[in-house]
């Protein structure tokens, strides 16, 4: 578990960090304020620096170019990664983390290569012919957890990323220390539900997402998937069907609401990331406020019982009103919850803790 960040150079941040952090930690701010950056730096830090994850956050942010000297495919425009959205060579940003082992550590620099020639570059293959010419720079990454080795990147003329490396490069996952799951604000696609999904069928943990289910339609008797195949590709929100209590019928989740299907993929996250990490991206989103207390307490019982570390921001009163409920009455330690407010222009967070949650709360303060 983190118990502090710090983040220089990455995104909007020259210099940031978080500390004072718990099991669950609610990040609040203004629009822009770099919530959303702070969890993919997080993310970074908890995969190890995995390129799927680098890969994931650039696409969805639109962050890619077409590169003409490689017939218009679609590379990684990794400049947006570097705060002030330029790159040169010595451009660099630093992220690290103090855990109860000690500290973690994760650089990406760009630099200029000398490599001899094409059949010498760590990246060649004739199937696969990249460039045309040698790059000039290439993406440096080190992580302490690879044993303070130095993992080269070439990088096209323009400094992109070509997306074939991140495939050349795919780790296993399970041989990682940790699991890092990332809930975008659009929530998780029908493709990554259902293979969460059979990752825990007919285990202990199945009854843990009909129990969440339950939170919002307490009918919910059992869950079912049937492959992303059997689903045409408008539907976003197929692949899972419910039956009711006292109904035989089988009903499409697509049939129950938005509030369903964001709980379904909250809980299939959390019960995938066993001693790693949740990361959510405006975690109300199509939630009901009342619904809200319910979550926390699904969350925090799962964190708990499955080693889980939990990230998430959020831009509404409601949420953190329910995190300050649950505050209140069903956690006791007091490192169980936090709120990080980010300012943009701040170094660091403004943290309220469970008791000055409690406090915030009952006197009216605004915590966001």
């Amino acid at each position: 578990m983190f118990n502090s960040i710090s983040i220089q150079g990455f995104r909007c941040f020259e210099s940031f960090s978080l500390s004072n952090l718990s099991r669950i930690n609610l990040l609040v701010g203004k629009n822009n304020s770099g919530k959303t950056s702070v969890l993919e730096a997080i993310q970074l830090m908890a995969s190890d620096a995995r390129l799927e994850a680098l890969r994931d956050s650039l696409l969805s942010r639109g962050e890619y170019m077409f590169s003409e000297e490689r017939s218009r495919r679609r590379d990684l425009d990794i400049k947006h990664l570097f705060a002030g959205h330029t790159l040169c060579q010595g451009s660099s940003f630093t992220l690290s983390a103090e855990t109860e082992q000690g500290t973690e550590q994760i650089a990406m620099e760009i630099e200029e290569t000398d490599w001899p020639a094409k059949q010498a570059h760590p990246f060649y293959s004739n199937a696969n012919r990249d460039f045309e010419d040698l790059p000039g720079f290439v993406l440096s990454i080190k992580s302490g957890s690879i044993q303070d080795e130095v993992l080269k990147i070439p990088l096209t003329s323009e400094f992109g990323l070509p997306t074939t490396y991140v495939d050349r490069l795919r780790r296993d996952p399970k041989s990682l220390g940790h699991r890092t799951r990332f809930v975008p604000s659009s929530s998780l696609s029908r493709e990554n539900m259902v293979e969460l999904f059979d990752e825990v069928v007919l285990q202990p943990e199945e009854a843990f997402v009909i129990e969440a289910l339950q939170a919002i339609e307490p009918n919910i008797e059992r869950i079912a998937s049937f492959g992303v195949d059997t689903f045409p590709a408008r539907a976003t929100r197929g692949g899972f069907v419910v039956r009711l209590k006292g109904d035989d019928q089988r009903i499409p989740i697509g049939s129950m609401g938005d509030g369903i299907w964001r709980m379904l993929g909250l809980t299939l996250a959390i019960v995938n990331a066993r001693n790693g990490y949740l990361l959510v991206d405006e975690i109300d989103t199509g939630l009901h406020f009342s619904a809200m207390a319910n979550l926390w307490k699904l969350l925090w019982n799962a964190s708990n019982r499955l080693n889980v570390q939990v990230f998430a921001t959020t831009h509404s009163s409601d949420c953190w009103k329910s995190l300050e409920t649950i505050s209140d009455q069903s956690l006791q330690a007091d490192n169980s919850v936090s709120i990080h407010r980010i300012e943009r222009s701040a170094k660091e967070s403004v943290v309220f803790t469970k008791k000055q949650l409690v406090i915030a709360a009952e006197k009216g303060i605004e915590v966001r």
